[in-house]
């Protein structure tokens, strides 16, 4: 993509409402737009990264086995009376009325429409177990939406379903989503914590939230040193990590007798982005879902629901992964991996190089070529706050010599190679 085509508009200054690093800096980059409050517009760069996070928490939950559809946005108020949660989930929702007086809500969740939807195609304890997610826009009406897209009203979530015919199953469930989670995290490259948490409105006894470790982020999290020692692959991985020591700071504050020796216990800053639930039959039994068992009985099929904010994992990204000039992508997220800067549009041997780079690059991997008539200052200054992993320097000087000048984003190394080992370097 050539920067003349697309939209990138890049701020100089900081916007004086923007009080976290993540909420600054996608403004500065361009990647965002607030439309209302607590609701913003996804900019190119901002969906292309969007868009990257999604497919990695795709991938983690089709190898937990979970099969991927897709539920509306637009709920009708009787699934939730039927569950009993219409009245007491509280202001948070949005309740709508359409054309014809129909009480309708803006969901915040689905476990009512999943179970509507999977109850009415069966009936057989041959059916289960079954886990359903989809990647869908949510809406909470935050009473003081702030912090940009970290505590915002609309936000992208990864939400499954799991159903069960009996405890061990629903436990079988949530462990397969438990290690889904810490491993899409680790696939962004990013550190996160298992704490034990309150299931809240939606119900249920076993309950843990995951807090991606990040200097800036908003809350403190203790824990066992012990934790990251724990291999997430390994058979008793998730029975190990839930019984290792791990409390956000209000809950360790409550602790009378600390169980971790003071050597070993940890004090970190983290953010929210995950939560996973196993809540048994309080769905399928209100409404009346029941499957037939192997010896011709009946029994309400046992539940789980797991979320992963996946816009905010966007702001815990950039809250891991930056510095004094801008974002630093990890490779896997970038919106594009490469960014190449013409320092002398116009010119027509920088133009010609310029073109043939783009052409070749553009076939192995992403490129953003900055084709735009600016000086050379402002094209730097704007790659560094976008944050691409690579870019690629053309000017004068370099054509003449046959060699463009490389910068790794994350190291600041600085590099003079030929087209053909810059283009072989990028690639490998």
């Amino acid at each position: 993509m050539k920067m003349s085509r697309t939209f990138v508009p890049v701020l100089r200054e900081t916007p004086a409402d923007a009080e976290i690093v993540s909420h600054r800096l996608m403004l500065r980059a361009g990647l965002i737009r607030q439309t209302a409050a607590g609701i913003y517009a996804w900019l190119p760069l901002g969906l292309r990264v969007l868009q990257k996070i999604s497919d990695v928490v795709r991938a983690e939950q089709e190898r937990a086995g979970a099969a991927e559809m897709l539920m509306p946005t637009i709920q009708s108020a009787d699934l939730w009376r039927k569950s009993g949660r219409y009245d007491a989930y509280g202001p948070e929702m949005l309740r709508i009325a359409d054309r014809s007086g129909r009480e309708m809500l803006y969901g915040p969740t689905n476990e009512e429409m999943i179970t509507q939807i999977f109850m009415s195609e069966t009936k057989s304890y041959r059916d289960l177990p079954k886990t359903l997610f989809h990647i869908q826009w949510k809406f909470r009406d935050e009473v003081r939406p702030r912090f940009g897209i970290m505590r915002g009203r609309e936000f992208l979530m990864k939400d499954a379903y799991s159903f069960d015919l009996d405890e061990a199953g629903m436990k079988e469930s949530y462990e397969a989503q438990f290690r889904a989670y810490l491993r899409t995290f680790a696939a962004l490259g990013l550190k996160a914590v298992p704490v034990r948490a309150p299931s809240g409105p939606i119900g249920g006894d076993m309950s843990h939230e995951f807090h991606v470790l990040a200097e800036t982020g908003e809350s403190a999290i203790f824990y066992d040193a012990a934790l990251e020692d724990i291999d997430i692959d390994a058979p008793d991985a998730v029975e190990r990590l839930s019984a290792t020591y791990a409390m956000e700071e209000e809950e360790h504050a409550k602790v009378a007798d600390c169980p971790v020796p003071a050597d070993r216990l940890l004090k970190r800053r983290g953010i929210e982005v995950g939560h996973i639930f196993a809540f048994g039959t309080k769905y399928t039994q209100s409404m009346g879902f029941s499957v037939q068992t192997k010896d011709g009985g009946t029994i309400h099929p046992l539940m789980g629901s797991y979320g992963v904010g996946v816009s905010r994992l966007m702001g815990a990204l950039i809250e891991a992964n930056h510095d004094d000039d801008g974002i630093v992508w990890p490779d896997q997220v970038a919106p594009y991996r490469v960014g190449l800067i013409n320092l002398r549009q116009g010119d027509a041997d920088c133009d010609a190089m310029c073109d043939d780079l783009y052409e070749r690059l553009s076939a192995a991997t992403s490129v953003l070529y900055d084709d735009r008539d600016e000086r050379g200052g402002a094209k730097f200054a704007t790659m560094d706050m976008i944050g691409l992993p690579w870019q690629v320097i053309v000017g004068p000087r370099g054509v003449k010599s046959g060699v463009v000048e490389m910068k790794n984003r994350r190291t600041g190394e600085k590099m003079e190679l030929s087209p053909d080992d810059a283009i072989a370097k990028i690639t490998s």
